[in-house]
């Protein structure tokens, strides 16, 4: 968002760019002295990190099922997959904005979309909802 390349924020912090990657990719973990040394260099307080991620619970009514909250603890509802937060979604948005040329980049999303229509089409005559 910053236009900071991983190398630059690493240099900053004292990182390799791989170690930037793999915190990016969730492939680390972030220790707590970490993420505030991260938040001082990019100038955002720690919850900016934060920011949307649900929280895990038990459920308040004892029955130990897993619910989602938000920051503040309140209560979201039973627990669903975000596809914004998952390794593969960052994968795919590296692959796509390395397309150099800017039709093909183009012809890409526009396959990507016809492909999920088809897929929701079919889904909706099987009588079933697709994965997203």
């Amino acid at each position: 968002m910053l236009g900071l390349s991983q190398e630059r924020l690493g240099d900053a912090v004292g990182l390799t760019f791989q170690q930037i990657q793999k915190y990016e990719r969730g492939a680390n973990r972030i220790g707590a002295s970490r993420l505030f040394q991260l938040s001082r260099v990019l100038d955002v307080p720690v919850s900016f990190f934060f920011d949307d991620a649900p929280m895990e619970a038990k459920s308040p009514s004892g029955n130990g099922a897993v619910v989602e909250n938000d920051v503040r603890g309140e209560i979201l509802g039973p627990q669903t997959s975000d596809p914004l937060v998952e390794s593969e979604t960052a994968d795919l948005i590296d692959a796509y904005y390395c397309i150099p040329d800017d039709n093909l980049r183009r012809r890409v999303y526009d396959l990507t979309k016809a492909a999920s229509a088809a897929a929701k089409r079919l889904a909706e005559r099987k009588g079933t909802k697709g994965n997203r």
